[in-house]
Parts: structure tokens; C-alpha cells; sequence
């Protein structure tokens, strides 16, 4: 009998194929993970921006989330775009009810710079989801808006990811630097210790979905069973190859390649 690892995603859409469940799922695949996804919201996007977004009926997502706990128990969970607080209540008690590791993505703003959240959500997230997830896995904007101060260097960085364990309760965070000048540092702060990684810049715009798939090997590396050390230092790894070898698609900022990973 053949044994695979089983990770869910809970997401919007990219019909682009970049970002969203689409990058999850191909990422879960590239990891050897059996992926599952849940979704929340269907976004019309692509490599140049957000065209329209609709939120699927209360009635579906709660139909879909049952449909998928009832039957296939998942070895770790990540939520990516959760974008009304409707939304998010009626995700909050599935994932309250978790004996899995939770990666949360807390996704805000589209690579594009279009917004993918409204403000109440924010709140929201911030309030009732962070407090319940393993880890988070905020990008520099998105640390920025948790914390309510600005970060300008490591040193800021390493106040915002301190002060998000201290305020917010997440079990531990990891806050990328992709958007700090010269070479890409990222923190992993748990509640007992503190790693860091840097690799050189990548001078590329083809970085679509770059959030997404970093959070979806971490979860990927949970559900095999890996520590946060190890499944962070695998989707820095995982990331940084899946954009050196960008498959140059689209005719804004492109997607990675979700293929040219290997151990």
C-alpha cells in the first residue's frame, strides 16, 4: 500500500495558474504531497493584475470544508486569501477543531499590488486566526500591517516578528525580506529561538505566487511529519530555484517554476 502525506489548502483561485490553490496544489505535488483544496474565493487574475473577484455562497464553503473533514483527514492545513470576515467565521471553528499543523498565509495584497482583503478582515484575522496557527508567513507588507509600524532593515524585522508572537499568538512566524534592498533575509522566530536565512537577489519580475508557494512547501514539509526548521529551509530553498528558473511567462510579473526543485 502506497502512503502519501495529505495537505489542504483554503484559498482563492489564480485561472493563471501562479498563485492561489493553483500554486498550492502544484507545489503540494512538487513536495510529494496528495493535495486538497478548498475555495474561497474565485479570482480573476493574471500576471498583469486582478480583474474581478467573487466570494463563493456561505453555503458552498461550508459544504466544501465538510465534504473534505468528513472524509480525508489532512497531516497539515493552510489558508491563503480569506478576504470578507464572513469568510473567515465560518472557516475559524474547522480550523479551532485542527490536531494538524495550520500555516497561515496572511494574503492582503496581489503581487500586482491589487488588494485582496478588506479592512474588518484584517482585524479579524489578526483577532481570532493567528492566535490558532503554527506558523504565519508574513511578507514585509504584511508584517508591516500586523504590527502597525514600519520595517526598514533586520533590525525592524526582528521587533515585528517578536511582537507578533508576544501579541497576536501564533505558535511561530517567519517574515520574508524579499521587499528590503539587497540580498532577500528571512526570519524564523518561535517562541524559543530565532533563525535567519540570506541568499543574494534575485533581479527578476517574474515573482507571482512567490507567497503562496513558499507557505504551501512549508505546509507540505509539516504534514510529512518535518520540523518548522526544516520545512522553512526547504521552501527557502524550493523558492529561491522555483524563481531562478522562472519559466518567462505573461506579460507582467510572471510565475515560477513549481517543477525545478529537486533534493
Amino acid at each position: 500500500m502506497t502512503y502519501l502525506p495529505v495537505a489542504l489548502t483554503i484559498a482563492g483561485t489564480d485561472p493563471s495558474g501562479g498563485a492561489g490553490i493553483m500554486a498550492d496544489l502544484k507545489s503540494f505535488q512538487a513536495r510529494d504531497v496528495y493535495g486538497m483544496a478548498v475555495v474561497t474565493s474565485l479570482v480573476a487574475q493574471n500576471t498583469r493584475g486582478v480583474q474581478l473577484i467573487e466570494h463563493v455562497s456561505n453555503q458552498m464553503l461550508e459544504a466544501q470544508l465538510d465534504s473534505v473533514f468528513s472524509d480525508i483527514k489532512p497531516q497539515a492545513v493552510k489558508t491563503g486569501m480569506l478576504a470578507t470576515t464572513e469568510i473567515m467565521e465560518i472557516i475559524q471553528p474547522y480550523l479551532k477543531k485542527l490536531d494538524c499543523p495550520y500555516v497561515l498565509d496572511p494574503v492582503m495584497v496581489a503581487t500586482s499590488g491589487d488588494t485582496l482583503i478588506d479592512s474588518s478582515a484584517r482585524d479579524y484575522l489578526k483577532t481570532n486566526l493567528l492566535p490558532l496557527a503554527t506558523i504565519i508567513t508574513p511578507n514585509l507588507p504584511e508584517a508591516e500591517e500586523i504590527v502597525g509600524f514600519s520595517i526598514h532593515d533586520p533590525e525592524d524585522m526582528q521587533r515585528a516578528g517578536r511582537l507578533i508572537l508576544k501579541e497576536f499568538g501564533p505558535q511561530s512566524v517567519v517574515i520574508k525580506g524579499g521587499h528590503l534592498e539587497g540580498g532577500a533575509k528571512d526570519f524564523l522566530f518561535t517562541k524559543e529561538e530565532q533563525f535567519v536565512w540570506e541568499s543574494p537577489r534575485i533581479q527578476t519580475c517574474h515573482t507571482h505566487g512567490t507567497g503562496c508557494t513558499f507557505a504551501a512547501v512549508i505546509t507540505a514539509e509539516l504534514a510529512k511529519g518535518r520540523s518548522l526548521y526544516q520545512a522553512v529551509d526547504k521552501a527557502k530553498a524550493f523558492i529561491t530555484k522555483a524563481i531562478q528558473d522562472a519559466p518567462q511567462l505573461g506579460h507582467g510579473s510572471g510565475p515560477v517554476n513549481h517543477t525545478t526543485f529537486k533534493d
